[in-house]
């Protein structure tokens, strides 16, 4: 019995592992690039002195970070289809990661505009930039340096939320394992498994962060 618990370890190690590098991490990597350009889009509507601006981002984060994520991949998945709207499940995961992250994501941001001290953008005007231009060449990129340690945090815990995406029949990590689960019906090992990988990447994201954060740090 050891024997073949070895031997289903080492067999479904490899299709679990490519399941994630062929889908669980580009799709991390690419809803968090796409909500990363929400979360600035976003943080600046509310650092605006816009208040129609102001509201409809204020609207956006209520709605998105009030309601589950599981639900908006079923509203997404299942109940677009309804209106007439139909996305495939990767496509789909990808809009709902998306859209959810970039809420959290535009108040680390915003809270990180607001720790810029007010004198570098009266500064900016006196030198005659504009608000675009000093948000850009001067305040966004400070704040952007603010928000990488939360920002960092951020796409770990989207690498395991991915898992939620099995819910709409996109083949990343833990569908692979329920497949694996369903033909050798061992539930514990495998869940386990599946469990440890999630803990590799993780682990290699964090060392990663520590290095970028060493690299560039938030105050010379």
């Amino acid at each position: 019995m050891q024997s073949e618990t070895i031997k289903l370890i080492i067999d479904s190690f490899p299709k679990i592992l490519l399941s994630g590098i062929a889908t669980t991490i580009p799709l991390t990597i690419i809803s968090f690039l796409f909500a990363l350009i929400i979360g600035i889009i976003i943080a600046l509507m509310q650092f605006s002195n816009n208040n129609f601006l102001k509201g409809i981002a204020r609207f956006y984060v209520w709605i998105i970070r009030g309601t589950p994520i599981l639900v908006q991949l079923f509203i997404v998945f299942y109940g677009l289809p309804r209106i007439g709207i139909l996305i495939d499940p990767f496509p789909s995961a990808v809009l709902v990661f998306s859209l959810n992250e970039g809420a959290y994501s535009s108040e680390t941001i915003r809270a990180s505009l607001q720790a810029i001290p007010k004198g570098q953008l009266e500064a900016a005007y006196c030198i005659g930039m504009t608000f675009p231009q000093a948000i850009c060449r001067i305040i966004l990129p400070q704040a952007i340096r603010i928000a990488f340690p939360p920002l960092s945090n951020s796409i770990i815990s989207m690498v395991k939320d991915t898992s939620l995406v099995s819910n709409i029949t996109v083949a990343e990590m833990l569908m692979m394992t329920q497949r694996i689960i369903s033909v050798t019906y061992e539930p514990f090992i495998l869940y386990l498994e599946v469990g440890f990988i999630y803990l590799i990447f993780s682990t290699l994201l964090t060392f990663l962060q520590s290095k970028l954060e060493k690299a560039f740090p938030i105050y010379k």
